[in-house]
């Protein structure tokens, strides 16, 4: 199966005060084409610069990043940006969308920024794709709404849905259920899933056992290194969840989590 990201001795360093900051040192893994991985780590280990770096949000200090094959290092910033609005999907702790702007138009604004969509014909196949997208995700009824006038779950899932408008090969998550309650979690995570099990690749950071039960992938992050590989291979339906958690939650306490 084709390798999607594949990084090797990573290193991201600040300098701070004069000083070296060595966030992350050396870390290699790869994710394959429609795998789900999960980051974590005690606070401060690394996980959010890992995702941030690998993405090309932050650049590199050192080491080799390869995006479809291709070193995201030797592209320009515009490239670097053509690839993340493009192949690559975003969902965040914190819901970032455009107050002056309904969820609808919300969703729809990143395909409209792309390249790949041009004339009458192209926007309107987005546009009964963004559409079908909030149908699947159950909030096609606030389409016209403001940010402000829905629920914090509801607005996560709008989130999924911008991520997914340009059908990226990859999604980024960043504590996707954090700030969200134990219902709402599980209706966002059922969607990534759902998402991932279509072939998208997942790779999201989080410090919840039972989100990243439902990965088939656990890496663990200490002082910027991958301290350890959890397999549990693809999730098979919550009447395993229970087990997959407590035999995680087990293999965390081992490395101190």
């Amino acid at each position: 199966m084709q390798a999607i990201l594949e990084v090797k001795d990573l290193s991201k360093t600040y300098i701070v005060s004069k000083r070296q900051n060595n966030v992350l040192r050396n870390v290699s893994f790869s994710i394959k084409q429609g795998e789900m991985v999960a980051v974590m780590g005690p606070s401060g280990s690394g996980k959010s610069t890992l995702l941030y770096t690998v993405s090309g949000m932050d650049p590199l200090t050192a080491g080799t990043v390869l995006f479809l094959g291709e070193d995201i290092s030797k592209v320009t910033g515009n490239q670097m940006a053509d690839i993340r609005l493009n192949k690559m999907g975003f969902i965040f702790q914190q819901m970032f969308m455009m107050k002056n702007l309904s969820i609808y138009d919300n969703i729809i604004l990143p395909a409209y920024e792309s390249k790949e969509v041009r004339g009458k014909q192209a926007r309107k196949e987005k546009n009964e794709y963004a559409k079908d997208l909030m149908r699947k995700m159950q909030i096609i009824e606030i389409a016209e709404n403001d940010i402000n006038e829905i629920s914090g779950g509801q607005l996560q899932r709008a989130c999924i849905c911008r991520c997914l408008i340009n059908k990226p090969d990859i999604i980024f998550a960043d504590e996707p259920t954090g700030s969200l309650n134990k219902q709402a979690s599980a209706d966002v995570m059922d969607e990534i899933l759902r998402v991932n099990q279509e072939g998208t690749a997942v790779l999201l950071v989080t410090h919840d056992v039972r989100v990243a039960a439902k990965c088939e992938r656990v890496l663990y992050i200490t002082d910027g290194k991958i301290s350890g590989e959890y397999l549990s291979g693809k999730y098979e339906g919550e009447e395993t969840l229970r087990d997959r958690e407590r035999v995680l939650n087990n293999w965390l306490l081992d490395r101190g989590w």
